[in-house]
This record gives structure tokens, C-alpha cells and sequence, in this order.
């Protein structure tokens, strides 16, 4: 069977050239991109095929085998399908020139120019710029900084930037992701690390808890625990006494209408002392965030129900 039988369409890239003859029955032979091919006897001359397919590599075992560049993130306003342009060097380290440098300069400053397409873009830009610097601030991790960007997203174009700051909103957003995935971070670490104080930190959650009906959580005391005993640095056997303390504290209905850094400070030191280690009040009270005489109450709370 011919190759003309076979391929019944053609093709962009069937660029076909007849050579002299065919070295078996002196016919007429016929080249593609795939293949060298006799028209008379079907003898294959050459068959090493130019692929220009996607690339497919084994990543994992879930994840996509195409590879096709870098995917999109939602921590940029154009999804990271945007252009840089270098400055001194190219692609290969090598130096350029004074003219092209000046080229790119002068292509650097049109695409500056014609990078935002509306006001609205631009304050996008701005607020998951804003968003990254608070995360990477906080010592967050990735996923909760992609879900804060999508959450400023949905807050922008529900209008809900309006009358507002960008950095108070920005700062809602990654407040609200770490109350929905149950992370024990408050709303003044948030602000220290944020452009706004904590009332207009306050006031945007507030609007946007209600009007984008987000599924946030009551925040425990077993929240706080992991990081507080990571800072003061407490061993892990004493970490898992104080996440025992502190869930028989809830069960038992003592956390009740008590904030839970409290109740987690107070779990940590009690379980410090009945393994005989010497924590200092002041020191968890102050990583914690609360008071000496918080802690101490909370503390006896807990012996109460533990003895």
C-alpha cells in the first residue's frame, strides 16, 4: 500500500521531495517529516520521525504528564502569563550592548505603559503584591497563599473593595484563608505584618465573611498549641500532653467564652510542670499573647478537671 493511501489528508508539515530512484526497484521515492518512502515498492528509505507534539514526562502518579510550560497562578493579576524583559544580560549570561540595552529600555518603558488594562487591574496587581508580602511575612504556606488571592479576587468583583483600603482588604484575605483552614493566626500578627491597623483589618473580614458567606471556623485551642511549643522550643512528648489537656478542656466545656490562646498557654505550662520542665509565665504569656493572670486562671480551670 502507498504512503498517499494511507495519510489521506495532508499536512503542514508533508514538505515531500522525490529523490533519483529507489536503491531496491529504481522507483520514484517520496520524503515527509516522518518518513523517506518508495511510491512503487514501499520500501522505507529512512523512518525517524520529527515528534513536534507536546513533551509528556512522568511527574506522579495523579498529576498531568504534558509538560507545557510554567502553569498559571492566581497570585498574579494575568494568571503569570506576563513578559519580563531582562536588563544587562541575555538568555545565555551573555553582556549586551549599549544599543540594545537602550532597545530594551525603550520596551521595557511601552510595556510598562500598556501592562494595565483598567484601574481595576492595576488594583489587582497591587493587592496580590500585597498579599504575597503578608504571606511570605507570616512564614504561610503556598496553598494558603494562592486561596487568599483568589479569595481578594472574589472580593473585588463583588465590589467589595470599594470604600475600602486594598491593604485592608488584602489583609482580610489572608486572615480569612487561615481562619478557614483552621491556622492559629490572629488578627493582630496579621496587622503587624500588614499596611493597616486592625480595625479596618476588622471591618473588611467583617464584610466579607457575611457577604461572601465563608466557611470559617471557631478557632481552637489544639490550634495554637503546635506553634506556641515550636517557639518556645518545649519537647514533642510535652506538646502532646498539652493537645490532651487542652481537647479534655473542650469536652468538658471549660473553654467556653475563653479565648483560646489563653486556654492553649495555660495547656503548655501545665504540661511543662508535671514533667518538670521551668517555663517562665511571662514568656508564654507573652508569645501567646495574653496576660500572666490569664494563664494561671486558665491553668487552674485545667486542674480542676484533671485532678
Amino acid at each position: 500500500m502507498a504512503t498517499r493511501d494511507i495519510y489521506t489528508t495532508a499536512f503542514d508539515g508533508d514538505v515531500q521531495t522525490t529523490a533519483t530512484d529507489c536503491p531496491d526497484c529504481g522507483g520514484s521515492v517520496r520524503t515527509t517529516d516522518r518518513e523517506t518512502v518508495c511510491e512503487d515498492c514501499g520500501l522505507i528509505l529512512e523512518d525517524t520521525q520529527l515528534d513536534r507534539g507536546p513533551d509528556w514526562v512522568r511527574r506522579d502518579e495523579q498529576g498531568s504528564k504534558r509538560r507545557t510550560g510554567a502553569p498559571l497562578t492566581p497570585t498574579r493579576h494575568d494568571r503569570g502569563l506576563s513578559t519580563e524583559i531582562g536588563y544587562k544580560r541575555d538568555a545565555n549570561g551573555n553582556t549586551l550592548s549599549s544599543t540594545k540595552r537602550r532597545h530594551l529600555n525603550r520596551l521595557r518603558r511601552e510595556q510598562s505603559r500598556a501592562r494595565w488594562q483598567s484601574k481595576a487591574e492595576r488594583n489587582l496587581a497591587y493587592g496580590l503584591s500585597e498579599i504575597r508580602r503578608i504571606v511570605a511575612s507570616l512564614g504561610l504556606a503556598q496553598s494558603i497563599r494562592n486561596q487568599a488571592c483568589s479569595l481578594f479576587r472574589t472580593a473585588q468583583s463583588e465590589q467589595l473593595c470599594r470604600g475600602r483600603s486594598l491593604e485592608a482588604v488584602a489583609a482580610a484575605s489572608v486572615y480569612a484563608t487561615s481562619r478557614c483552614n483552621g491556622l492559629g493566626r490572629s488578627r493582630a500578627e496579621v496587622t503587624a505584618s500588614a499596611r493597616c491597623d486592625q480595625n479596618r483589618l476588622t471591618n473588611a473580614y467583617t464584610v466579607m465573611n457575611v457577604e461572601l458567606e465563608l466557611p470559617t471556623q471557631p478557632v481552637k485551642a489544639t490550634d495554637w498549641i503546635p506553634r506556641l511549643a515550636a517557639k518556645l522550643e518545649v519537647p514533642d512528648h510535652v506538646r502532646r500532653r498539652a493537645l490532651e489537656l487542652a481537647q479534655q478542656a473542650r469536652e468538658r466545656g471549660v473553654t467556653i467564652g475563653c479565648r483560646p490562646s489563653g486556654v492553649a498557654a495555660g495547656c503548655l505550662y501545665l504540661a511543662a510542670q508535671r514533667v518538670g520542665l521551668c517555663l517562665s509565665q511571662q514568656r508564654i504569656a507573652d508569645i501567646a499573647g495574653t496576660s500572666p493572670t490569664t494563664l494561671r486562671s486558665r491553668r487552674d480551670d485545667l486542674l480542676d478537671i484533671t485532678t
